[in-house]
């Protein structure tokens, strides 16, 4: 089996890859998603989010705009929600 990492910044294909990749059959786990669905109403990571961050929790769910806007310019946050 080989696995391969697909990587980059913003607007440069990683999505449109990650689609050719599986229509050929390939096993995808795309790590986008993933956060996506802890972040999401019910999802695994609202309840640790929303301690340390009871802000960022908006209908249930983790509001991405709102959690960066808290962490961007505080280092400590930044470790925090890392961690």
């Amino acid at each position: 089996m080989i696995t391969v990492g697909l990587t980059g910044s913003i607007g440069m294909g990683k999505s449109t890859m990650t689609r050719m990749f599986a229509d050929e059959g390939a096993a995808v786990w795309n790590a986008d998603d993933a956060v996506h669905r802890l972040y999401a109403k019910g999802g695994a990571g609202v309840a640790a989010i929303g301690e340390r961050f009871p802000d960022a929790i908006v209908n249930g769910a983790v509001d991405r705009d709102v959690l960066s806007k808290l962490v961007l310019d505080d280092a400590a946050a930044l470790a925090d929600l890392e961690a």
